[in-house]
């Protein structure tokens, strides 16, 4: 078909379809027929035999991504099923749920397979596309499906880049035990596989979608199913420099004569910047989809101060001796943390820190109350200790592996509940009853490395429909939590931290705010900002955790520059515990004092995260933007840096530039964008107002 009749096929495709302007048969080079599908901002090019190529067409270039690689593949137990040819293609006008668009179907056959690649461009998504594939039997024989590849593209690094400065940034959404950066530099001989079940017994989950870019264009890859899936989304760098991208699913399936498999429903996207508006655009898709989030309860955005500095052999009186600093300072939530528990899963008092039981710990909230705290309680659902009464009333709640064991949480020494078991469900939703109804908590911190996915489960009292069934409603666990929860307070807040690991998009809906997670790095609590005001809307609540953990221990400014909620685990009065390192000593409290009127002064954490201005891997110094009201303010971050910073996103007007930390007065400049020469170390927060 590469000769004279693949020129014929192509040449009645360009007759039929080329008028219209979205489709046409483009001459690369001599003897090269290419089918080209052309979107608003983003084309896609087919050779005859299905391969193909990326081209991002944002502003007035067109720029071919990488070479022709066979970007759909249907995985055979061993290799992979080749030798296909195009055979016809079809267009067609759709208006759907997602909007109006134009679909262009590929059909292409070898030996034993034919397959269809739907590809469609909406109309309210100009640098998306959308792929719908399928695999149909038409030999004689059983063909055996062990898995499929969409959406695997390379992509060239952009000729020679600048000593120090990386060919690629990438946003990876994989969880690992060794909880790595979710955005990060990409340097020759990288890969990460990003699986999105388990990767360790307690490790997995995430949001499908990763992202690669170079300084003037990215490309991003993803699913788009509205319930999590058992994929893949590998990234690598090869030794040519060369960054490859792909959506990879195992499956077994013994594929009969005449019956057809599909993918998942999957995309590739361009961009202009950083990994921001591709996880925006990902949020607006699955809103069409589904998954929807509501607007943060008002005291998701209350500064925190959590009881953890004592970590979990605390004392009552340790909580209350501290709760008048923290009142004196302006915090308004008080976080009892891990440690009030005979175990997990009973999460029966301990008698020694509540030896009146459950009307000592009412008692403890209500004083909590009486200083105009609100009150916090941390919990581990989906974990139960060994020998606890649960276990022994109730083992047909654990989720079993397929030989029959139990799965494990690390941290906790503990097993998994199931999550999509309807007893489990039950007893959970009991369980904040006692929390918010009885206790009278205002919120929950959920904790946990294990939250965002949960193993296949092989219990046989389950009576699961797939194993999987486990991994694809965790989501709805959580949201019989939220919504248990909100039915008893309306403005009850539900924080989830999954210790460090990334997120899964699928339950973000049911939390009130994301965190930073322990994060290990100043750099972690920014980026993963970003990330979350992307994936949860410009306005969500975010909280930066204890400052403790962020560079040197005390940047707030990585915290309030992003529009972070701010908080502490500091411990007091000083020599009050055995780490006197988080013992807020009178030089600390003037800086804590310091940044919590900053707080309440500015709410930075209420603004409109501005994502799209600056790209996090490329522009130096690291810059980030938020507006509120008619102010923009913006924050900058580099160990050290004297030079330019530029301010994006004004408008045509005057504005007066403040370092509203150090009270420095940096004069009036002109929009829609301006330059000024300063010098800072760590961090530089300014203010433009108009004038």
């Amino acid at each position: 078909m590469r000769g004279k009749s693949a020129g014929i096929v192509l040449v009645l495709l360009y007759l039929f379809f080329g008028a219209s302007g979205q489709t046409q048969v483009d001459r690369q080079a001599p003897g090269t027929d290419v089918v080209r599908l052309v979107g608003r901002e983003i084309a896609l090019e087919f050779d005859v035999t299905l391969r193909s190529r990326v081209v991002a067409t944002i502003g007035d270039q067109a720029l071919r991504l990488g070479d022709f690689v066979e970007s759909e593949q249907a995985l055979k137990p061993s290799g992979t099923y080749g030798g296909f040819r195009l055979l016809a293609q079809k267009k067609e006008a759709l208006s759907d749920s997602f909007g109006k668009g134009t679909r262009f179907i590929l059909t292409a056959r070898n030996d034993s397979l034919e397959k269809q690649v739907a590809v469609t461009f909406y109309d309210d998504f100009p640098a998306l596309a959308v792929f719908d594939v399928q695999y149909t039997n038409t030999g004689a024989e059983v063909q055996q499906i062990a898995g499929w590849v969409n959406n695997r593209y390379a992509v060239d690094p952009l000729g020679q880049a600048a000593s120090g400065t990386p060919p690629f940034w990438s946003y990876q959404p994989g969880s690992y035990e060794s909880r790595p950066d979710w955005v990060r530099p990409l340097e020759s001989g990288f890969q990460q596989e990003n699986f999105l079940g388990m990767n360790a017994t307690d490790y997995g989950g995430g949001t499908p979608v990763v992202d690669v870019w170079r300084k003037d264009v990215g490309l991003a890859v993803g699913h788009l199913e509205p319930t999590p899936e058992l994929v893949s989304l590998p990234v690598s760098i090869a030794k040519n420099g060369q960054a490859s991208v792909e959506v990879r699913a195992k499956v077994e399936k013994a594929l009969k004569p005449g019956e057809t498999i599909r993918t998942f429903r999957t995309f590739v996207s361009v961009h202009r910047g950083d990994f921001f508006q591709t996880l925006v655009d990902y949020r607006r898709f699955m809103d069409l989809n589904g998954v929807r989030f509501e607007r943060p309860a008002p005291a998701s955005y209350e500064p925190v101060w959590c009881a953890w500095g004592y970590e979990r052999d605390f004392t009552v009186d340790q909580v209350k001796r501290t709760l008048p600093k923290v009142v004196e300072l302006g915090y308004r939530w008080a976080v009892l943390d891990d440690g009030w528990q005979t175990s997990e899963g009973d999460w029966k008092l301990d008698p020694a820190k509540f030896p009146g039981g459950e009307a000592d710990m009412a008692r403890l909230v209500e004083q909590i109350h009486a200083q105009r705290l609100l009150a916090r309680l941390w919990w581990a659902p989906l974990a139960v200790d060994p020998g606890t009464d649960l276990i022994k009333e109730h083992p047909e709640f654990l989720l079993l592996n397929a030989d029959g064991s139990r799965q494990s949480i690390s941290w906790w020494d503990a097993y998994y509940l199931c999550p999509a078991y309807a007893p489990v469900i039950d007893y959970t939703r009991q369980l904040v009853d006692k929390f918010i109804g009885k206790w009278g908590y205002d919120g929950l911190k959920i904790d946990g490395q294990h939250l965002n996915a949960a193993p296949p489960c092989y219990n046989p009292a389950h009576a699961h429909q797939t194993p999987a069934e486990s991994f694809q409603k965790t989501p709805a666990f959580f949201k019989a939590i939220y919504e248990r929860a909100r039915a008893i307070k309306p403005d009850a807040v539900i924080e989830i931290c999954p210790c460090g690991t990334a997120y899964s998009f699928f339950t973000m809906p049911f939390m009130s705010h994301g965190d930073a997670s322990d994060p290990t790095s100043s750099w972690q609590i920014r980026h993963k900002a970003k990330t979350l005001k992307a994936l949860m809307g410009p306005q969500a609540a975010y909280f930066g955790d204890h400052v403790e953990l962020s560079d040197g221990g005390d940047d707030f400014a990585s915290s309030f520059g992003v529009g972070a909620v701010i908080g502490t685990k500091f411990t007091w009065p000083v020599g009050s515990d055995k780490d006197s390192k988080i013992d807020l000593t009178p030089e600390r409290e003037r800086v804590w004092k310091k940044w919590q009127d900053l707080y309440r002064q500015k709410m930075l954490s209420r603004g409109n995260y501005l994502g799209q201005l600056y790209d996090i891997g490329f522009d130096r110094p690291e810059g980030h933007a938020i507006a509120k009201g008619d102010r923009l303010y913006y924050a900058f971050y580099a160990k050290e840096w004297s030079g330019t910073v530029v301010l994006r996103g004004l408008t045509s007007k005057n504005y007066r530039i403040v370092d509203y930390v150090n009270a420095r007065d940096f004069g009036v400049v002109t929009g829609p964008e301006a330059k000024l020469d300063v010098r800072f170390t760590g961090s530089l927060l300014l203010e433009a107002s108009p004038e």
